[in-house]
């Protein structure tokens, strides 16, 4: 059982994480517990994503999603080559943000017309990658879109392009707002405009438009507020453009619920509302390919963190629980990867779920740093020494997004099942 983070028990709870089973009172992902993961990969400290979950996640999209839109993965989230190759016949396409994203990419199969490249900052070197590759190259600049230009004339081949629209609004209530006001992604909306009359005489085709306003959002109505001043802005890009565009990235945001008193995102009125969209705009967007691009939300729940603890101390009157793992490994849930103040994710002793006896603890990891926190002030099921503490809506932003060689400990293993 995941628990409150603190002993009191008016505070506000982790949604359930009903994802996984429980099994003779241990937790188990495919039928395997903590024990047998690590046993089957010789390693005290992994992470386990379950193959079921992720389907399941782009189902819940499928049925609230309108078919009309297609469902693009952010190769970003969870860069693992069996997640990868698990959902390329489960998505539509991959949107990568660097070149060897791009090269998992199109060695998975998929079409070079479905996968698009993203970033600002991108290097001549990866630029003229992405223009060979033949994929579709999301353009943050103006600066970037002619030494586009340059390099696919020097390389004679004509760049696939789509311009990165920065709005002027944003994403309400996103963990991560990437548009309105002035951002390094993408070119200003009035910019972009401008451009469009130029443009006709480069040597690119332009595919179409990105307009990507932020991320882990779980409250529908910003979602369809946004989603609203999307396709009203699509429709004058269209409009603008000297010839028909073939796509337009609707971006993504949806989130999944980390923390206590965060609720799961309800689908059903965020597709309504796609729905009536889609009618109210038939046809300015008919025969443009829309899609919407999600990374967090397909893979985040599939995902286990599992380390086991190595000691339990008291402190002036604080319980610890010192484990084998920690920040190195999973840097996001230690609060150091964007959280102004930390908060803890749901956490689970995996091999004492059904134990009725509880105690208050803060769970360490091994770095000489008091940032290498896994739960602080948590009420859980009372652990020893070897128990396994794992933790949830961890399939994201894990190993690539985490300092794996600070203070020199041994790296994470990972394995879908």
């Amino acid at each position: 059982m995941s628990s409150t983070s603190s002993n009191n028990n008016s505070a506000p709870q982790h949604e359930p994480m009903s994802q996984f089973r429980v099994k003779h009172g241990e937790l188990v992902a495919a039928g395997y517990t903590m024990t047998e993961i690590s046993q089957l990969l010789g390693r005290p400290a992994f992470y386990v994503y379950d193959r079921q979950v992720i389907e399941q996640q782009v189902a819940s999209f499928r049925q609230h999603i309108p078919g009309r839109i297609k469902l693009h993965y952010a190769v970003k989230a969870n860069p693992y080559w069996p997640v990868v190759q698990h959902l390329k016949p489960l998505v539509d396409g991959f949107d990568v943000a660097s070149q060897k994203e791009m090269l998992l990419a199109l060695q998975s199969g998929m079409p070079v017309a479905d996968i698009s490249f993203a970033g600002p900052g991108k290097g001549d070197a990866e630029l003229l990658s992405a223009i060979i590759a033949g994929v579709t190259l999301n353009v943050e600049s103006v600066g970037e879109l002619q030494r586009i230009c340059a390099l696919g004339a020097h390389s004679r081949n004509t760049p696939q392009v789509a311009l990165r629209v920065n709005p002027a609004f944003e994403l309400k209530a996103s963990g991560m707002k990437m548009a309105g006001g002035a951002k390094p992604f993408g070119i200003d909306e009035e910019q972009v405009l401008e451009l469009l009359t130029a443009i006709a005489e480069m040597p690119v085709k332009l595919r179409g438009f990105h307009i990507f306003c932020g991320s882990q959002n779980l409250k529908a109505e910003a979602l369809i507020e946004a989603h609203q001043q999307t396709f009203a802005l699509a429709a004058k890009l269209v409009a603008a453009c000297p010839y028909r565009p073939e796509m337009i990235n609707l971006g993504g945001g949806f989130g999944i619920p980390y923390f206590a008193g965060e609720r799961r995102l309800d689908l059903t009125p965020v597709g309504q509302s796609l729905q009536s969209l889609l009618q109210q705009y038939d046809s300015e967007l008919a025969d443009i390919e829309l899609v919407i691009e999600l990374g967090r939300y397909l893979v985040a729940e599939a995902g286990l963190y599992a380390c086991q603890v190595v000691d339990k101390k008291q402190s002036r009157g604080t319980t610890y629980l010192v484990c084998n793992g920690g920040l190195h490994h999973h840097l996001a849930n230690s609060g150091n990867f964007g959280q102004v103040i930390r908060k803890n994710y749901p956490v689970a002793i995996a091999n004492r779920m059904a134990q009725p006896e509880l105690e208050l603890v803060t769970i360490v990891g091994p770095l000489c740093t008091p940032l290498d926190i896994l739960a602080d002030r948590m009420t859980l099921p009372k652990a020893e020494v070897g128990d396994w503490v794992v933790v949830y809506q961890s399939g994201a932003y894990g190993p690539t997004a985490s300092p794996q060689d600070f203070l020199g400990h041994p790296n994470v293993a990972e394995i879908l099942v």
